[in-house]
């Protein structure tokens, strides 16, 4: 059996850290006709989880639009949790936005009552964070924070203690995605994660290596103690995701009946 988190976080239906890793696929459509279609389409899919990447969204620099749209796409994907991500430059993020306004953004999207879980990355500065985390604490919404490298995989030890950083920020859950220059860079990842599992992290751990070269990780990081991984519906997030439905006949091999 995978290592479970020893704290799971549930989200509507969905239990992150639990026996089985959730799946969830990005919503990362331009234009709101093609979001809201976009939306459609990925639900009908039944993931375990939604993530809508709002810096991608033509509109994100009006916080009432990405607020309509936001009322609109709960309408349309039902009791399908979501994570709300708008998601920093420096790490991968389509648009380089003031840290105000993507604070207000993230403010405005968890007083609607739309969303479910709030990412964040943990080098934002402390008091960004601070802010972040004490209106999830009072809407009752789990904070997912997350640190990405886009150069290289880090050593086990650095994994381990950004981790267990994200934690002692205040996270409900932590992510870190990696780059790999090989597979022992994909071993570095796997044996991190089940190390931060068994040693150091209590909660819901998020960990990929991306590209093709770590799309491994994927389908059986949750061996190693991750807990959601991220699928492709129609586009890609990040580097190395693969379509849910591959995605999922590969994990029924890899995991059985457990």
């Amino acid at each position: 059996m995978r290592p479970e988190s020893k704290i799971q976080v549930t989200v509507r239906k969905t239990v992150i850290g639990g026996p089985a890793v959730a799946v969830c696929l990005p919503m990362v459509a331009q234009t709101r006709a093609l979001l809201l279609d976009q939306a459609g389409q990925l639900a009908r899919l039944k993931p375990d989880l939604l993530e809508w990447r709002i810096d991608g969204y033509d509109g994100v620099e009006s916080a009432d639009d990405c607020l309509a749209v936001l009322a609109e796409l709960r309408s349309t994907i039902g009791d399908i949790p979501l994570i709300f991500t708008c998601r920093i430059h420096s790490e991968g993020g389509a648009r380089q936005l003031p840290q105000e306004h993507r604070r207000n953004l993230i403010k405005c999207a968890i007083r609607s009552g739309h969303v479910d879980v709030v990412d964040i990355e943990m080098r934002n500065e402390p008091a960004f964070i601070e802010s972040v985390k004490t209106d999830c604490q009072a809407a009752g919404i789990p904070l997912l924070l997350s640190y990405h490298d886009f150069e290289k995989t880090p050593e086990v030890d650095f994994i381990c203690e950004t981790l267990a950083q994200g934690r002692n920020l205040g996270a409900d859950i932590v992510k870190m995605a990696v780059t790999p220059d090989g597979y022992n860079d994909v071993l570095t990842l796997m044996e991190a994660t089940l190390k931060a599992r068994r040693e150091a992290v209590e909660i819901p751990i998020v960990t990929m290596s991306m590209g093709a070269v770590g799309g491994i990780t994927r389908i059986a990081g949750g061996l190693f103690g991750s807990d959601i991984t991220f699928a492709m519906g129609e586009d890609a997030s990040a580097p190395g995701q693969i379509p849910i439905q591959r995605l999922r006949q590969a994990m029924e091999v890899v995991y059985g009946d457990d």
